[in-house]
């Protein structure tokens, strides 16, 4: 749930590609906050004004008006929906392989997945998206699809020739079923709303069901007592959509891929998980376990490092940053950061493309820069749903290897940078159904 990659495109502004570190230390540090709106503004008649577009001023309030969004208090009971959608998808992956489908593309099934979490969390809408169309679905799916393609076409970055093309029109008509629906949930939702009493209401919502986040967004105030916009709400929640749910079908694709490649750490995986829900009716994940699957959170850590959803990002200096060897990068200058050279730098990682989740051991990590690890980016414009998807991925794979032995297609996949790292032609796996679990 981090930013998009952003590629090479021809603009007027000099740019720089970091790699190292020290240099992104200093970024951090510096006074770093617009990015390289040529791209991004691909985004912004779909995603608006929110925490992945806004700037300045605006982009502080929003981010401190949104942290509570993500407290654990709020991210807690999301994990029943993270267990349900995760049942779903499993329950049509052993019809499949009753029909004798065995090898399926992650993306296409993950992707589904996390957008039918993601509608529960965020709206409290069931659309039933992994079993039957969803035109709400098909749009998000649509205008992330569009945008990537955009991106690789120069002479359609110019909105006036762009939105003559049929993919133009396509784009309108997607964002335009997107703000609907968006919309009617945020009018319908404010008329539920007490003009007073607020604690007492999001306390007895909270025990009866799932605090979503047009709930929160619609009762978060500044420091003024100022709320949100219904147009700031629908940025929010678009947002936060569209992020989350790639992201999160990246990460979970590539580390099924990597346990996959290597069945010794698929097993050892597998174990933890068996003997952490010995005896328990029904077979759930629960809030308490997530800090209690040290070496699947070390596999999904190593798989990010390996394959980072979002490969680069961008920052535009908002003063002159002078780098550890004395050189300067002027103010004005944008700078490309690669998460995914940070993350093979043989100096920092030995073997940089070796799978070892050891990598990631507590002994390990300790005299390493939390920098060499960037996959939720850093700083002050880190990925704010970072907890959120750290969740999902940890419920999503520690069920999926409960109940599946994942093994690898006959042909190697190829990493394919896009709005986040695909695979060439989907990233195909073999699915085996487990017998009864051990007693």
């Amino acid at each position: 749930m981090s930013e998009p990659s952003l590629g090479f495109v021809c603009t007027p502004q000099p740019r720089v590609l970091l790699r190292n570190v020290e240099d992104y230390v200093n970024l951090v540090q510096a006074a770093i906050a617009p990015k390289d709106m040529v791209f991004y503004s691909f985004l912004k008649p779909w995603l608006g004004d929110g925490l992945l577009l806004s700037a300045g001023d605006k982009w502080s309030s929003h981010r401190r008006m949104l942290t509570p969004a993500f407290h654990f208090n709020i991210l807690k009971p999301y994990v029943k929906i993270f267990n349900y959608s995760t049942n779903v998808m499993h329950a049509k992956w052993k019809r499949l392989v009753s029909e004798g489908s065995t090898h399926l593309d992650m993306f296409e099934h993950i992707s589904l997945m996390t957008l039918d979490s993601l509608q529960k969390c965020v709206f409290s809408f069931d659309s039933n998206c992994q079993e039957k169309p969803s035109e709400y679905i098909a749009a998000i799916l649509e205008l992330s699809a569009l945008v990537a393609k955009r991106h690789q076409q120069i002479f359609l970055h110019t909105d006036f020739l762009y939105y003559l093309t049929p993919d133009g029109q396509r784009f309108r008509r997607a964002c335009r079923l997107v703000h609907n629906f968006t919309d009617a949930v945020i009018q319908e939702r404010r008329r539920t709303l007490p003009v007073q009493g607020v604690d007492d209401f999001l306390m007895t919502k909270a025990k009866t069901k799932t605090l979503d986040f047009i709930d929160v967004l619609l009762l978060s105030k500044d420091e003024d007592g100022k709320q949100l916009s219904d147009k700031d709400i629908r940025a929010e929640a678009d947002t936060f959509m569209f992020e989350g749910h790639d992201t999160t079908a990246s990460g979970l694709s590539w580390v099924l891929f990597n346990l996959a490649k290597h069945p010794e750490y698929q097993e050892r995986c597998r174990q933890e998980v068996q003997e952490l829900l010995r005896n328990r009716e029904p077979q759930e994940i629960e809030w308490d376990d997530l800090a209690k699957l040290p070496f699947l959170t070390m596999c999904i850590k190593e798989s990010l490092r390996l394959h980072p959803p979002v490969t680069v990002i961008s920052r535009c200096c908002t003063q002159d940053i002078v780098l550890p060897d004395g050189r300067v990068i002027p103010k004005g200058v944008t700078c490309l950061i690669s998460i995914f050279g940070t993350h093979h730098n043989p100096s920092v990682w030995p073997d940089p493309e070796v799978y070892n989740p050891l990598r990631f051991d507590p002994e390990n990590i300790k005299e390493r820069s939390p920098l060499a690890f960037i996959p939720f980016s850093a700083g002050p414009r880190n990925c704010i749903g970072q907890a959120f998807a750290m969740s999902e991925m940890k419920v999503v794979l520690a069920l999926t290897l409960l109940r599946f032995r994942v093994l690898p297609h006959e042909e190697q996949p190829r990493r394919k940078p896009e709005l986040i790292l695909r695979a060439e032609g989907g990233l195909w796996l073999r699915v085996e159904p487990l017998s009864a679990r051990p007693q």
